[in-house]
């Protein structure tokens, strides 16, 4: 049997910068990166969310994952452990250590995320579904007890959260894991507990990810969410930005690892940048994008094209864009303070296609206000 290969490293200011030079030197333009916390990082990444639990999919997608971060246009990759019941994060593993082998890409070039929090099985044990498998690997063994699974299917117990991380590292054959979210937490558990317990609930999370984060196991961690910052402050689904920030800060003080969110956002979804539903300290009625930016949080974003709902819209033509992917995915990366939207892709022809929109730079100031009247009717 094959000795098991780690790679070495997490995403560096210089490796993430020679990535954007030598993307530069074959044509992309420089806006096409957006630097965060030192960090050179494209404005579209790959998500690994789709897909059947065959083997035919595994190699589809780490494929996908080779063809995109050799193609210049991509060093963000997003995951999570229950994707795919864990083939998402292994077909990563396999795709990073071919690029590596073959010499496209070094470790501290690349930004890998991936997501804990759900119930999963693993995927290459198809026999053992998901119930059974907790059964056996945590509730049997201790590390957690049913109790600890929300009604959503979620578990924030901090045990259940550092063998998840322990398994996405061996997954993905990394020593560190760029960014760690814990996934639709609140929209699994404000149904089971009050907010305030769930505020308990996240500082454990938080201790879990300080403690990894300080043993260089991962850099940064953060929260993907569906609703919570999507709906007014007055709806029982809403979670303030600042108070989970707050939160952190507690737990790992002025330099905690809170850094990230994920939310939707695409036309349909459009609220991150329109509603006006988070305050930072005395300032009310920001969007959270703009909260984001003032507590210094980045944002990636999923579903652009909503699953492919969005390619048969009739989105007018704008910025010099025709092509329906495009249209879609610009107004989204042009956006204040997201990094990248995450767009999902398995096919070759996808990825071409999907990344076409990396020879554009993003849209600026005053073209992303057009294009928004153009596209939403809204003045912001």
């Amino acid at each position: 049997m094959s000795s098991y290969e780690t790679l070495e490293g997490h995403a560096t200011p210089d490796g993430t910068k020679k990535y954007a030079q030598r993307a530069a030197s074959q044509g992309r333009p420089a806006a096409h990166f957006k630097m965060f916390d030192g960090l050179c990082l494209s404005s579209i990444g790959m998500g690994t969310y789709l897909g059947q639990l065959t083997q035919e999919d595994d190699v589809a997608v780490e494929n996908a994952v080779y063809q995109s971060l050799r193609s210049g246009a991509v060093n963000v990759v997003d995951t999570a452990i229950n994707y795919r019941a864990m083939k998402s994060e292994k077909s990563i593993g396999k795709a990073l250590l071919r690029l590596v082998k073959d010499g496209k890409i070094s470790r501290d070039q690349v930004f890998i995320s991936t997501k804990n929090g759900y119930v999963t099985n693993d995927g290459d044990y198809p026999n053992v579904d998901v119930m059974e498998y907790i059964h056996r690997m945590y509730i049997q063994t201790g590390v957690i007890t049913a109790d600890d699974i929300g009604s959503g299917y979620n578990v924030m117990n901090p045990n259940y959260l550092a063998k998840c991380i322990d398994k996405s590292l061996m997954n993905m054959h990394l020593s560190t894991i760029d960014l760690v979210y814990i996934h639709n937490s609140f929209e699994s558990w404000n149904q089971d507990v009050s907010r305030q317990q769930f505020m308990e609930m996240l500082s454990k999370v938080f201790e879990v990810y300080e403690k990894y984060k300080a043993e260089d196991k991962v850099r940064y961690y953060g929260m993907a969410t569906w609703t919570c910052f999507r709906v007014s402050q007055g709806s029982h689904e809403y979670l303030s930005l600042e108070q989970a920030v707050k939160n952190a800060e507690s737990v790992g003080g002025r330099d905690h690892g809170f850094r990230f969110i994920q939310l939707p956002y695409n036309l349909a979804y459009s609220e991150a940048l329109l509603l006006r539903n988070q305050s930072v300290g005395s300032e009310r009625n920001l969007t959270i994008l703009e909260a984001a930016a003032k507590l210094n949080v980045g944002v990636f974003t999923s579903i652009p094209l909503f699953q492919g709902r969005l390619l048969g819209a009739q989105i007018p033509d704008y910025g010099g864009l025709s092509d329906p992917v495009s249209k879609l995915v610009q107004i989204v990366r042009s956006s204040p303070s997201v990094i990248a939207p995450l767009i999902g892709q398995k096919k070759v022809e996808h990825v071409e296609e999907n990344l076409k929109v990396a020879n554009t730079p993003p849209l600026s100031g005053e073209e992303f206000k057009q294009a928004v009247r153009l596209l939403t009717g809204q003045q912001l």
